[in-house]
């Protein structure tokens, strides 16, 4: 099978590409691998995108591309619809043409967050900011073009091959003897080899839909904080702070938790827990200290 993966110079697309390349699908075939980072392909030129389709002629497009500044998406509303809802109608539409189907990556962000206990695919929709809203219009948009899709939304990211919230808090904990982190918002962490996989694995399945795909488990901003300085042995003092102490220009959901039904019963498991992973990604960075944990499960099943 021929597999494009659009936004494959990022930090999940490098992750997607390293997968596809490494896995054999179904039958033992390999997949022929085709990425285009995004001064290959601006996936919001239509033209572009037909062109591309033309050349690689996928069975499956991959789109990691995305306008990801969620407090710059404030300000710059016309750059965020169009990447995130313009591109994704641009993809939909050329893999309707050429008979591909569409795998989008969205976000937790399309929540307000005001529900009590996970969100289910089922459940409705309503951002609190310009990132969400557009990340919303472009799964809008694919579903009402492509039958052929699967939405996977996705949340908290982190990955060897971009800057995330591990790195930073790494920085800040080799600089400072503490460092203040947000308590009241709560998600789930994911690894972007963990996503990397289990959208390779949706890939096989043809059973098109929605999904929620993220490491499995919650925390906070705070507790993510906390495990990755003890896994790193690093001594930096975490203090909880709440939303209203760290201002910023978009709004977060205070709960983007995301129930994985029905990943389980399509691909046959669920991803790690989130604490494994983050194991994993200290381990392969060469960051964790003496005094983190050494039980890792370096598998990807769970219960």
């Amino acid at each position: 099978m021929r597999v494009l993966v659009t936004g494959a110079g990022g930090m999940l697309g490098q992750d997607v590409m390293a997968e596809l390349h490494a896995k054999k699908g179904r039958a033992g075939f390999r997949y022929e691998v085709y990425g285009r980072d995004r001064a290959g392909l601006d996936i919001a030129d239509l033209d572009r995108v037909r062109e591309v389709m033309r050349d690689v002629s996928p069975g499956v497009v991959i789109n990691c591309a995305a306008y990801t500044n969620v407090d710059g998406a404030e300000t710059d509303v016309a750059g965020a619809y169009r990447v995130n809802g313009l591109g994704a109608r641009n993809l939909a539409v050329a893999c309707l043409e050429a008979g591909a189907a569409l795998l989008h990556v969205s976000t937790d962000y399309v929540f307000d967050g005001e529900k009590e206990g996970p969100y289910m695919v089922f459940d409705r929709t309503n951002p609190l900011g310009v990132y969400g809203a557009s990340k919303l219009w472009g799964e809008e948009c694919i579903r009402e073009v492509l039958p052929q899709h699967y939405i996977v939304r996705t949340s908290w990211l982190c990955g060897l091959g971009g800057p995330n919230f591990v790195e930073t808090m790494l920085r800040l904990g080799e600089s400072r003897a503490e460092v203040r982190v947000v308590d009241d918002q709560h998600g789930s962490p994911t690894f972007t080899a963990d996503l990397a996989a289990a959208m390779v694995d949706l890939i096989e399945t043809g059973c098109y839909g929605t999904y929620h795909v993220t490491n499995q488990g919650v925390t906070t901003w705070y507790g993510f904080a906390r495990r990755i300085f003890e896994l790193a042995g690093l001594p930096t003092k975490v203090v909880p702070i709440t939303t209203a102490e760290f201002p910023r220009p978009a709004r977060r959901p205070k709960n983007s938790a995301m129930d994985p039904f029905p990943l389980q019963e399509t691909i046959g498991r669920l991803l790690p827990s989130w604490e494994d992973a983050l194991d994993r990604y200290l381990e392969a960075r060469g960051s964790r200290g003496s005094r983190g944990s050494r039980g890792s499960r370096a598998g990807r099943e769970t219960g």
